[in-house]
């Protein structure tokens, strides 16, 4: 998931200065989960609007932001709502802020969320990076950890030399990466693999702006 934190309201507001009336779109997964996009966040900035003298026409939490199509589709009870509207502000990730700029090209848009990283949710509103959408997958070769990502060295062949006692040098607190990949190994009978040295990575794999069209069949499928 898309983990997203809330915009400095400050830096927000001068954003949005300009504009009299307001729609709100939020996310009912990634940002709903992060505290930065569901229904009672989207009523807080109702009422921080409302409260500066804005009028907001209207609210919606997507079921997916990010999905333009699904979204364009779920916006159509919105219509008139949307039409008397000065400014949109998206309450999701980036991703979603662009869904918005691609179905309203004459309005402006502004998100009210800062995307951080992709991450995993490991109790309720916490959440760890766990991979770098780096374009290559390496887990394969790791027991399912990513070096790339939980290593802040990003080291293909590890450790380094900095580990202390299964500690990273970067941190008493962070366990080092490698370690965890050797323990791991370990358990599943598959330390032979650690012997291979890894290639240099192909970062091209990541290169940007990507797309990616799932309809298109590959081989003989």
């Amino acid at each position: 998931m898309i983990i997203t934190k809330k915009r400095d309201l400050e830096e927000l507001k001068e954003n949005i200065k300009n504009y009299n009336s307001f729609f709100l779109i939020g996310c009912s997964e990634c940002a709903t989960l992060c505290g930065t996009g569901g229904e009672p966040e989207l009523q807080a900035m109702k009422e921080t609007l409302e409260a500066e003298g804005k009028k907001v026409t209207g609210s919606f939490v997507a079921k997916t932001g990010c999905q333009v199509l699904g979204t364009k589709v779920e916006l159509k009870p919105f219509k008139d709502a949307l039409a008397g509207t000065d400014c949109i502000l998206v309450m999701s990730c980036g991703a979603g802020t662009q869904t918005a700029v691609e179905l309203f090209q004459d309005t402006a848009v502004y998100p009210t969320n800062d995307s951080l990283f992709l991450g995993n949710m490991t109790r309720m509103q916490m959440f760890d990076q766990r991979c770098s959408l780096c374009g290559k997958c390496v887990l394969d070769k790791t027991g399912g950890i990513c070096p790339v990502t939980a290593c802040p060295k990003g080291l293909l062949n590890g450790p380094c030399g900095g580990t202390n006692e299964g500690k990273c040098e970067v941190s008493p607190d962070m366990e080092c990466a490698w370690v965890r990949i050797y323990n791991r190994m370990k358990r599943i009978d598959q330390l032979e693999e650690m012997k291979k040295i890894a290639e240099p990575k192909d970062w091209s794999a990541g290169n940007t702006p990507m797309n990616l069209n799932a309809r298109e069949k590959k081989g003989g499928g």
